[in-house]
């Protein structure tokens, strides 16, 4: 295989992979507003966001390909 077919696998890889963690994410996020610690609530939520940013950029890596 060559390398820009595994750069390809990879970068599908690491965007399936960040997309199974956003629920369990967002659940733990309201579990800690549902706790009151919302300071919490919202750096789970901030990483949401930066996780979605991060996969918008890997999917732009992916098409250049």
């Amino acid at each position: 295989m060559d390398e820009k077919k595994k750069l390809s696998i990879v970068l599908e890889h690491w965007i399936e992979h960040n997309e199974s963690h956003l629920n369990e994410y967002r659940r733990w996020a309201e579990r800690a507003g549902e706790m009151g610690l919302d300071p919490v609530k919202a750096g789970i939520e901030e990483g949401i966001e930066r996780l979605l940013e991060c996969n918008h950029h890997l999917e732009k890596a992916l098409k250049a390909l």
